[in-house]
Parts: structure tokens; C-alpha cells; sequence
């Protein structure tokens, strides 16, 4: 399958062009089905919309257009019927992508084949002529703030109010700066914030596809005017997103990232301990750190993994393999949240409600991480080409093993090694780059990586 990656289609838009979008809209788009349509800021957005919406209307569908949104908000647009959005979420400003939804839910890999084979095939799906579906806006955006205003009061409110009436926002006294990144998470972050009571200043808060406040992505690199910004001013918190807000990075008041493990595990451990459930599951990751374990053991709860870009489909197994004691709590990969209480896509709006809400309830975000074992962390690229990886990874399922003899093994996405201290290393291949990828975090994870580093680079060396 070629169209799709771990996120939807994404790429330059020489690639993700209008005569693409047209493609997939006609292979998605059904008689009766109703989509909503969303776009985030990128200046070559509103085409691929137009072709996108088309597309859909050729083959039968109605279209409902929402505009400029967070993907988040367009993801709650989607329940009960699907969706569509434009994005390439922290992609560079030329860049663009389609994400498809289904009742709140990303397109599973069996769905995103079935578009990909109607697109490559080449046949046409006009539906015939007195079918074609119409369009109409609709708007979103007040919808989705008060939803996500009333999922995190009614986690986080006042209890020592006498009434809900008279109870503070949940946020009340905490003073938070938000880097928007110039995206579309400046549409609903911010004003949900406030509306919980705290004081939000945001910067780069004008949505513009040239992303000329930083680049679209969030890293300690790329926030580091953010960091000035936090240090000279008087903040509790600050939060910074990605060009479609479905990605959140948290920072203290130092101007600090604090690493997204942690943040995953601070709030995977509040939803276990909040959970009447017997039996409280956090889904994650393979890369995801043993802290996160840890804490979820802790609170009650136990921790299951699937495949990068997959947390959807880890839910759906859970659920699927579970009885009525088990219950999804949370879901997440680093920097990616979904909050099954309130819906079932990647949250980062959401998200930095929630985060928040827990400053607020711990005090400040030393006291939030202070549980937290947190251990030195490396993750480092060793040179594959792409035709050797299939078989550099089957000598490693058997060559990691018996290099680090008494670790618990797990083979489902890539080789990933438990050890008795919680230190653990996962080996897989990169989707996308010449590379396999080793993640480790122990505390001496210059010696765990040096030792695993030797035993890959015999593996690659053998196949090549």
C-alpha cells in the first residue's frame, strides 16, 4: 500500500496535489455517506479542499465544509458520519496531507487499503448524475470548545463548591502561555483555556501556512524563543502545538521541556486512579517509556502496546479482547493523546486542558512530575538500506536476546527488551529512512546503547 503512512497521507504537494485529492475524495465518497470537510492553515489548503470536496459530491456524497479547524475539532465533527481533513500536521509550510475519519475515528489500515486500491486502479466512481451529493458549511469550532469546556470541568471541577454554579474554573489562578505555532490549534486552545479560568497569553497565535513564527514542529530546538519567553515572563505552565494541534508539548515554567514520557505517564496514571473499572488499560507505544508502566502499575491499571500511528486500532483490539471489568482509560503515543472518556481521535487541545487542570491540582509542574522515575533516554539511527531491514530485523529477534540474556522480549513491532531495573530498548526499522532505530533509557544508557549499537550494526553488517 502506497498512499498511506503511519498518518494519513502526507507529502510535498507535487505529490498531495488537487488531481490526488480529487482521486481519494471519488474513491471515498459514497451515495447517501455524508463527510465533513476541514483544512488547517497551509496556503495550498483551500485547493486541495475544493478538489477533496469534488471528489466526494462526484461519487454520491454530501459535504459538509468546516473550514479552518484544529484536526481534533474536525475528528468531533465526524461522529456518526466520516471526515476528511487537509493536513500535514508539523510537515514543512509546503507540505500538505489527508487524514479520513469515521465516526470520530482515523480510517484503520483495512479501510486506507481499500481507498488506496480504488485511487491506483484508476476506474472512475462517478456516481451517476442524478446522485451527486451537495455541499453546505458547517460550523464547528463553538461546538468543540464547549465540548472539550464540559469534559474538563465535569474531571477537574471545584469539589469543595457547594454547587457546580458557584464552583471556580478548574484552571482559576493558573497563568499559562501558549506557542500556537502560528497553526490552527490558535483557534481553540487559547479561548479554551480562559474559559476555565486561567490566564492564557499566546504567541504566534495568527494561523498563517508559512509558519513564520518557527517551523510547524515542536521541539526544544525549534521552541527556543518559547523558552525565552517563559523565563523572562511570570508563567505556570506553557504549551506549544503543532501546525494542526493533534500534537502538544509541555514546558515548566523555566522554559523546560518536559519530556513527553513523562507527561504520558502523569496523565495515563490520573485516568487509572480515576477509572471504576476492575480493569484499567492505557494503550500505548513500543518506543513509549517503562515509566509509563510504572505508574499505570501504580494506580491499578496495566499497559498494552501496538504499532506506531496505530493507537485506533490497539483501542478497538483491547475492547475486542477484554470483558465488561476492562475499560480503555487513555491511549497515546509521546506527544499524541487520546482521551476515551471524551472521543476517540488524537486530542491535543484536549490535551493541554488536562495537563493543565493536573498543574493545577498538584500545585506546579514539579510537584505533577515528582512520582515519576525518570531515567536517561537515547534514541540513535544506525544506518540500513531499506532491502536489508527484513532480514537485519529477524537476526536481531534472535541476536538482541542472547546478547542481553534475562530480559523480558516482546517481538510485535520490532525487538523490544525489558529489563528487571525498568530500563528497556526497542529496536525497529524506520518507515520512511535508510535506518533502523534503537531507543534505550536506563540509567546507564550510554553503556546499554553502546553494547545494543554493536550488536545491530553486526546484524545490518551480516545481510548486507
Amino acid at each position: 500500500m502506497g498512499l498511506f503512512g503511519t498518518a494519513g497521507i502526507r507529502g510535498p504537494v507535487e505529490d498531495v496535489s488537487p488531481s490526488l485529492a480529487l482521486a481519494v475524495g471519488q474513491a471515498a465518497g459514497e451515495p447517501g455517506e455524508t463527510f465533513v470537510v476541514g483544512r488547517d492553515g497551509r496556503e495550498t489548503g483551500q485547493a486541495l479542499a475544493a478538489a477533496m470536496e469534488a471528489g466526494l459530491e462526484s461519487a454520491g456524497a454530501d459535504v459538509r465544509r468546516v473550514g479552518q479547524v484544529p484536526t481534533p475539532a474536525l475528528a468531533f465533527a465526524s461522529r456518526g458520519r466520516r471526515g476528511v481533513m487537509l493536513t500535514a500536521s508539523h510537515n514543512p509550510p509546503a507540505d500538505n496531507g489527508i487524514k479520513l475519519f469515521a465516526d470520530g475515528v482515523e480510517y484503520d489500515r483495512d479501510a486506507e487499503r481499500v481507498i488506496d486500491d480504488r485511487v491506483t486502479s484508476g476506474g472512475s466512481r462517478l456516481a451517476r448524475w442524478d446522485q451527486w451529493g451537495e455541499g453546505e458549511r458547517l460550523g464547528v469550532l463553538d461546538r468543540y470548545r464547549d465540548a472539550v469546556e464540559s469534559y474538563v470541568r465535569s474531571r477537574f471541577r471545584d469539589r469543595t463548591a457547594e454547587d457546580e454554579a458557584s464552583a471556580a474554573g478548574p484552571l482559576e489562578g493558573l497563568r499559562i502561555a501558549v506557542d500556537c505555532g502560528n497553526g490552527v490549534g490558535a483557534l481553540a486552545t487559547p479561548q479554551v483555556l480562559e474559559r476555565l479560568g486561567a490566564t492564557t497569553v499566546a504567541i504566534n497565535a495568527s494561523v498563517d501556512g508559512h509558519f513564520p513564527g518557527r517551523p510547524s514542529k515542536p521541539t526544544p530546538e525549534t521552541l527556543s524563543e518559547f523558552t525565552e519567553f517563559l523565563v523572562d515572563g511570570d508563567f505556570d505552565l506553557g504549551l506549544a502545538h503543532d501546525g494542526d494541534a493533534d500534537r502538544l508539548v509541555v514546558l515548566d515554567p523555566d522554559g523546560e521541556v518536559i519530556h513527553e514520557d513523562t507527561v504520558l505517564a502523569v496523565v495515563a496514571a490520573r485516568y487509572t486512579a480515576d477509572s471504576d473499572a476492575a480493569d484499567p488499560v492505557v494503550v500505548t507505544t513500543p518506543n513509549a517509556s517503562a515509566r509509563i508502566d510504572e505508574r499505570v502499575r501504580a494506580a491499578g491499571g496495566r499497559v498494552e502496546r501496538v504499532r506506531l500511528g496505530a493507537l485506533h486500532e490497539g483501542i478497538a483490539r483491547e475492547r475486542a479482547a477484554g470483558d465488561d471489568d476492562t475499560a480503555i482509560v487513555f491511549a497515546a503515543e509521546p506527544w499524541k493523546h487520546i482521551h476515551t472518556a471524551f472521543g476517540g481521535w488524537i486530542d491535543g487541545v484536549t490535551s493541554a486542558a488536562v495537563v493543565a487542570a493536573l498543574v493545577a491540582d498538584a500545585g506546579d509542574t514539579d510537584r505533577l512530575r515528582e512520582p515519576v522515575t525518570e531515567r536517561p533516554y537515547r534514541k540513535v539511527s544506525v544506518d540500513c538500506p531499506d532491502a536489508a531491514k527484513t532480514d537485519a530485523m529477524t537476526a536481531l529477534e534472535t541476536a538482541l536476546p542472547e546478547a542481553f540474556p534475562g530480559a523480558t522480549v516482546d517481538t510485535d513491532y520490532g525487538v523490544r527488551l525489558e529489563f528487571d531495573d525498568a530500563s528497556w530498548l526497542l529496536v525497529r526499522p524506520s518507515g520512511t529512512e535508510p535506518y533502523v532505530r534503537l531507543y534505550a533509557e536506563s540509567d546507564s544508557v550510554d553503556e546499554l546503547v553502546g553494547e545494543a549499537r554493536a550488536v545491530i550494526e553486526d546484524a545490518v553488517a551480516g545481510t548486507t
